[in-house]
């Protein structure tokens, strides 16, 4: 007998590319460029009815050392381009794609993002990254980089901008039989004119708004500001706050924030993202998590993370000896890229790692291991269903950014056996009830 329904939770699919934590040397892994691993994916998801699909963005292929990060050398496509293709093959599911204000303009993003939302009938999504180092900016004209305050104030002028560029076709003002040029005689398509200390803009958007209205907006950031610009302006939050305890002091704060700058607490749907592993028993469960983390952390991946904490060249420690007998060093940094680029606390981060080693009796690949694993829910299908569940019960989140471990057959086993379970309980969708992403995650009307 089912049982009664709650809050019902929100579910994403985030094929995470080239992360360490996808296991690209599974045999029974496919390309993580080939639109076909894209596309099985996405219509597993919405054959489980996810609220939407989710893509990161790498500007740039990172480095090691000098050399292409190994986990770089296939590539990413770019999301939006993925995306389009995916509307086409999909109906109901929302299609999410990162895109960065520090190396975009607001005009051509909003441009590009409207496309998407009329063509695939109100289903775009938009994560709002700050890009963060000077490595991704030489790519660039502008090259360089934002300091952190500077990065938000203009990813805040450059949402508000594209938000009005959305909003400049009157309800009604949809293409029929009329030229463009008719509908801007009857003054049905507004002229966007703003002045800030980022932009100076004077347009007027090409398309009319979706089924939805406009994209909805997703953001990740965690620092002070990123919070702050998070809870005043996003729909939903990508959080990185996967443990109950953590997760409900998250929520609780940028609730209370978004009701400070003017919104309902509800108008804000937090999604921590998550990986599970599935077992007939928990101790299957638990043991295939353990092989799992040894496919995530090779040899060389933990000599790579090591060097990322250390900021040395450790390449002759031995990856199933000991941890490095040497202390961190500043200066100029041995990786580049987004994620290795991160500011951290060298010297406590690398006595973290060597606390668990002595505690444990860990190797350096065994700490590795341990100090990067995201296996959030491990168990039996019933286990995981009621402990995520327990999660938006608790107030810790609104539901789940599901990252499998495999692409693009990872999502498979969540969507067979946890899936029914949820919605069992009463808890997940048995079918659509919208069309668009907006509907999907309660934010109409």
């Amino acid at each position: 007998m089912s049982a009664p329904a709650g809050r019902p939770l929100h579910l994403a699919a985030f094929f995470q590319g080239v992360n360490h934590t996808t296991v690209w040397s599974d045999p029974a892994a496919g390309s993580q460029v080939a639109f076909s691993s894209f596309a099985h994916m996405a219509r597993t998801a919405e054959r489980g009815t996810f609220d939407f699909f989710f893509l990161a963005e790498g500007l740039r292929l990172r480095e090691q050392k000098g050399l292409i990060h190994e986990l770089d050398v296939v590539g990413r496509p770019e999301s939006i381009a993925v995306l389009s293709a995916l509307a086409a093959v999909t109906t109901h599911l929302g299609l999410a794609a990162t895109m960065s204000t520090t190396f975009n303009e607001p005009y051509e993003l909003a441009r590009r993002f409207a496309t998407l939302d009329l063509l695939s009938g109100g289903r775009a999504g938009w994560n709002v990254v700050t890009s963060s180092d000077a490595f991704t900016g030489e790519n660039f004209r502008r090259g360089g980089y934002l300091q952190h305050h500077e990065r938000y104030s203009r990813a805040a002028e450059f949402t508000e901008l594209a938000r009005a560029l959305w909003a400049s076709w009157e309800p009604g003002a949809v293409l029929g039989d009329r030229a463009l040029g008719r509908f801007l005689d009857d003054a049905r398509v507004h002229e966007v004119v703003h002045s800030g200390p980022q932009f100076d803009v004077r347009a007027r958007a090409t398309l009319p708004p979706s089924p939805q209205g406009r994209p909805v907006v997703i953001q990740a950031g965690d620092s002070e500001e990123g919070r702050d610009f998070a809870a005043s302006t996003a729909d939903v939050i990508f959080s990185r706050h996967s443990t109950l305890e953590a997760g409900r002091a998250f929520v609780a704060d940028v609730r209370g924030r978004a009701v400070r700058s003017g919104r309902r607490a509800g108008d804000v749907k937090v999604l921590p993202a998550v990986s599970w592993v599935l077992g007939a028993s928990a101790r299957e469960a638990a043991e295939r998590a353990e092989q799992i983390r040894f496919q995530q952390v090779t040899p060389a991946t933990a000599i790579a993370f090591a060097e990322q904490v250390w900021n040395r060249d450790l390449s002759d420690c031995d990856p199933d000896g000991p941890l490095p007998d040497v202390e961190p060093v500043e200066g100029e940094l041995l990786s580049q890229g987004r994620a290795a680029s991160r500011r951290i606390d060298r010297a406590a981060v690398s006595a973290q790692w060597r606390e668990l080693s002595r505690t444990r009796g860990l190797t350096l690949r065994e700490t590795a291991a341990e100090m990067s694993s995201h296996q959030s829910f491990v168990g039996t299908p019933e286990q995981v269903a009621d402990e995520m569940i327990a999660f938006v019960d608790a107030d810790a989140c609104d539901g789940f950014v599901l990252t499998p471990h495999l692409n693009p057959h990872g999502l498979d086993d969540f969507v067979d056996e946890v899936v029914p379970l949820l919605r069992e309980r009463g808890r997940f969708r048995t079918e659509y009830t919208s069309t668009t992403l907006r509907g999907h995650l309660g934010l109409e009307g």
